[in-house]
């Protein structure tokens, strides 16, 4: 590292630094939703191969958990794999899904972190299944920053699912169809979702400058703030996230008022 890099990264500390002394922790966001976006692209701009880059992201994780821990965030739903993901090229998506299961196992004997996995299980392959089911067994007597992986996630197959969940829980109970038609409403819809009665996402932060939700969260997110970041998620920095934090802390949340 040259003199012009060090200094430039004192630089960036000493504002980080800053930025987290003038930020309120009471307007601290309870759940953070993370579409992690721009490993390809990072891993391009570097020279280097599309896994090098999605293990340049899985890296990051933890290190964004940690500044988390540092503030009073409860919940931080983290984007892995999306069900449209499923259709790159095997060559890719193979190392992909390998990096992935290896980031629940390092989140789950962290030892800090209580993982969640959101997501249809069926599209994933048995063993990462199998990863996911013990890592929530593991970490259930965590008492720390509830972790949602998603995983073979969709917005409008989270919304189908729950539907259908609905359904099927009405059936079990012997509740009628028109009945079932009578009591539907936002709430029940809600307690169906993956994420249950989990807090909505108060912040949703994307990274790689694409301003889109891609699906994320689609039911969820409805009265969230959005926070969009022109650099890659591997290159994601403390002082990246302060900003989003004081950005948040800085709008006037009026859910519709």
């Amino acid at each position: 590292m040259n003199l012009r890099d060090k200094l430039r990264g004192l630089l960036v500390r000493l504002y980080a630094r800053r930025v987290e002394g003038h930020l309120d922790h009471a307007q601290v966001p309870k759940h953070i939703g993370v579409i992690m976006d721009g490993n390809r692209r990072w891993a391009k701009a570097a020279g280097s191969t599309t896994v090098h880059g999605h293990r340049a992201g899985a890296e990051k994780i933890e290190e964004f958990l940690g500044w988390c821990s540092e503030t009073d965030v409860g919940v931080v739903t983290l984007w892995l794999l999306s069900t449209d993901n499923f259709d790159r090229a095997q060559e890719e998506l193979g190392p992909l899904l390998g990096i992935i299961e290896d980031v629940v196992r390092t989140l789950a004997a962290d030892g800090r972190w209580r993982v969640h996995h959101v997501g249809t299980p069926d599209l994933l392959p048995a063993g990462m299944q199998r990863t996911l089911k013990e890592a929530e067994e593991a970490t259930a007597h965590v008492d720390g920053i509830v972790v949602n992986v998603a995983i073979g996630y969709g917005g409008r197959q989270e919304i189908a699912d729950a539907v259908r969940s609905m359904l099927l829980d009405a059936r079990d109970k012997g509740v009628s169809l028109d009945d079932l038609a009578d009591s539907v409403d936002i709430d029940m819809i809600g307690r169906h979702l993956y994420t249950g009665a989990q807090p909505d996402p108060d912040l949703v932060i994307r990274t790689s400058g694409e301003q889109r939700l891609s699906g994320f969260m689609l039911w969820q997110t409805a009265h969230s703030e959005y926070y969009f970041c022109e650099v890659f998620w591997p290159a994601f920095r403390k002082v990246d996230f302060l900003r989003a934090l004081r950005d948040y802390a800085a709008r006037h949340r009026r859910y519709g008022g």
